[in-house]
């Protein structure tokens, strides 16, 4: 029955505990038989969880919508209560770190009746957009296991890509929901800023520019547990605008006659967009044409500019910086270059150097240039803006590898990667990566749709429209349950 239940997405596990096909317990057995199986080979899951999912899955779980089902939590920001936590940091592991409570997001899984069965690897706090961190190795992509999973949410697409489990929490940054799936295959739907709480501890991480959600299989997946774990929460700095309707009531619903935008050429100059990702962007505008949409080379202005990227890691850095004081103050003990990775002390390093005025000051270009990407929406007519999820297929293990002769060289490598992605961050818009295209080397390689602030509707009903004119959930990788 494992390889059955396998790649049933998080829906129809469900609907199985739900009719009495199986029990919590046998989803929980057979998810653990899969990530034992396939654990070794990927690196997915750090902190298995297993005693204690079972234990779960035996008591009386939540009668939420996913009852029973397991999930896999990246281990960065939503921790839980008794659990290790450590954000990919050597430092915290060897202090054998645990959180005492649930986040928030936490709570909400639970409450659906998710079940976890483990914590998945996450490059250091983060940072990279690929899953490599010194404490814990890498996480290898299913398609080929020479290859990153991306990041920061690596750990977790591997897991889910491979059949280990059907869903996993992620975070959003700067692409780190949207860049693993791309690069495993995966649906991944970056939420509005303020959609998801990141309470109890904080309002808002690095000026507005992370989310929570999770990858998927499937696009009802992701809209059913949005519905349930969006919404506000008391002190909450932003709220996303809430829903006309509930948002699985978007899937399969007629999204109309949509006016689409292109952007293939890298915002800030920073690389060329690789001959697969353009072809895949073009073979999603036959498709979308085929379907009966407009599709437009056209793009919000302003994306050339090359001061996008010296803004964007101003802030970034900046939040590294707070980043180590936040654990210093946390663990009450001092953090010094010797505990992090070369990256990670450099860039906060950059950060620290910063003053208050500069930080502002990049925080002020940024929302400018969110308001003229909004006119643009609003102006020209358009509902969507298409572009690559990435400027290149996955690239190989190592290639952003720590070098203490060029310490910021990963973020370099990183942003001749990733230019498409966080942009959306900064302007706190929702996109979706989809996984419609492989290469000739049958690696997945995503693209990217960005809609309006607020516009998870739009971007659910076309996801679900492209998702049934192109169905992905029969690709499997070679290495898989």
């Amino acid at each position: 029955m494992t390889d059955d239940l396998a790649f049933l997405d998080a829906t129809a596990q469900a609907e199985l505990v739900r009719t009495d096909d199986l029990s919590p317990l046998e989803l929980v057995d057979a998810a653990i038989v899969r990530i034992e199986k396939l654990n070794p080979e990927l690196g997915a899951v750090i902190h298995p969880l297993f005693e204690q999912a079972r234990d779960a899955a035996r008591s009386p779980l939540p009668d939420g919508p996913f009852k029973g089902v397991p999930i896999v939590l990246k281990d960065l920001i939503c921790h839980t209560a008794g659990d290790p936590f450590h954000e990919g940091m050597r430092f915290l592991r060897d202090l054998g770190w645990t959180e005492e409570r649930d986040t928030y997001l936490a709570a909400k899984f639970r409450a659906a009746g998710f079940v976890f069965v483990g914590k998945t690897n996450t490059p250091e706090l983060g940072i990279l957009p690929t899953t490599e961190p010194e404490a814990y190795g890498p996480t290898r992509n299913p398609w080929n296991t020479g290859h990153s999973t991306g990041g920061s949410s690596g750990g977790s697409a591997a897991a889910v890509a491979s059949g280990m489990v059907p869903v996993g929490h992620a975070t959003d940054g700067g692409g780190s929901i949207r860049i693993p799936a791309s690069e495993c295959g995966l649906f991944g739907l970056k939420p509005s800023r303020g959609r998801t709480s990141l309470g109890p501890e904080f309002g808002d991480i690095m000026h507005g520019l992370v989310s929570e959600h999770a990858l998927t299989r499937s696009v009802r997946d992701s809209a059913a547990i949005l519905d349930w774990i969006a919404g506000e929460m008391p002190g909450d700095p932003v709220v996303a605008p809430p829903p006309v309707r509930p948002f699985i009531q978007e899937v399969g619903a007629e999204p109309g006659h949509l006016k689409f935008g292109v952007l293939t050429e890298c915002p800030g100059g920073t690389a060329d967009t690789h001959p697969d990702c353009l072809a895949a962007v073009d073979d999603a505008i036959e498709l979308l044409e085929s379907l009966g949409h407009e599709v437009v080379r056209s793009a919000p202005p302003g994306l050339d500019d090359p001061d996008f990227i010296a803004q964007f890691l101003t802030l970034w850095a900046a939040g590294i910086a707070w980043n180590l004081e936040y654990w210093q103050r946390k663990t009450g003990r001092p953090i010094g270059q010797e505990d992090v990775e070369t990256v990670t002390w450099a860039l906060a390093e950059m950060g620290r150097n910063y003053s208050g005025g500069q930080l502002l000051s990049s925080v002020e270009w940024l929302q400018l240039g969110g308001r003229r990407i909004a006119d643009w929406y609003v102006d020209g007519g358009f509902d969507l803006l298409l572009t690559p999820t990435l400027a290149e297929p996955p690239p190989m293990i190592g290639e952003m590898a720590s070098d203490p002769d060029n310490p910021l060289g990963p973020i370099f490598r990183a942003a001749t990667v990733t230019p498409y992605t966080p942009l959306v961050n900064a302007t706190g818009q929702p996109a979706v990566s989809l996984p419609l295209y492989w290469n000739e080397a049958g690696l997945p390689v995503g693209v990217h749709l960005v809609a309006p602030y607020g516009r998870e509707d739009v971007l659910l009903r076309v996801s679900s429209q492209l998702e049934e004119a192109r169905p992905w959930k029969e690709r499997i990788p070679p290495v898989h349950a």
